[in-house]
């Protein structure tokens, strides 16, 4: 991987990105509320089921598939692998994370490639899905194939980027100090390469985010009287 793929893969992966990640926490606020996690063990532990019951099996999935087809010029295929996303989400907010933060990266890209007309053209195409709004896993895997980085490295970037955002939505919400938050996050990058493995092999039949108390947190938290995160 050139130098370039490989500080193109790391932009992706900051938090920096200007696409609203800080913002969400994907059902773990409404798992603190309800006392499933308080603590730097259990925050640890319901990350890394996450990562591989929800992340690894379908988001990741779609991801790895996406990247090929992108490069491919395959638009039918990557309107389809958005459309399952969108229809997977299994509560509103959910939904609007994926929407919101889809259409910011798709913002971004045209921004970062407003004189490549092959880019755009493709830009363009996910923003025109069918009247459908890009979501961020397709739209990260647009971003990734312009970065030419083989898709395995794509999405070790993409799962980790996913990883420190929620360590980071975790110490904001529970007690735990920056220390603890790096060890955990410690431990998901030793997860990561066995998730990302397991999404690289899944097939179209094989992929889903079939979670449901994740769901049923992430709904409760559409009506939780305190909250800090927008999911």
């Amino acid at each position: 991987m050139s130098p370039h793929s490989l500080l193109q893969l790391m932009w992706l992966a900051s938090p920096a990105l200007p696409v609203g990640g800080f913002s969400y926490s994907e059902g773990l606020e409404a798992a603190i509320e309800a006392g499933r996690v308080g603590d730097e063990q259990s925050a640890g532990l319901w990350l890394a089921d996450q990562l591989h019951l929800s992340q690894s099996r379908g988001d990741m999935a779609a991801l790895a598939q996406a990247i090929p087809a992108w490069r491919a010029g395959d638009l039918q295929r990557a309107e389809a692998l958005n459309e399952w996303v969108i229809v997977t989400r299994e509560s509103s907010e959910l939904r609007l994370q994926s929407e919101q933060m889809g259409q910011s990266l798709a913002a971004w890209l045209r921004n970062q490639h407003a004189h490549c007309a092959g880019c755009m053209a493709l830009v363009e195409a996910l923003a025109a899905f069918s009247g459908r709004t890009p979501t961020y896993t397709v739209a990260f895997a647009l971003a990734a194939a312009f970065t030419q980085a083989p898709t395995r490295e794509c999405a070790l970037a993409y799962a980790f980027g996913w990883a420190e955002n929620m360590v980071q939505a975790a110490i904001k919400a529970t007690p735990l100090g920056q220390s603890a938050g790096q060890r955990i996050l410690a431990r998901l990058s030793q997860e990561i390469p066995h998730a990302v493995e397991h999404a690289l092999a899944l097939p179209d039949d094989a992929r889903t985010v079939f979670s449901p108390m994740l769901a049923i947190l992430s709904s409760r938290h559409e009506s939780q009287y305190s909250r800090i995160f927008r999911s």
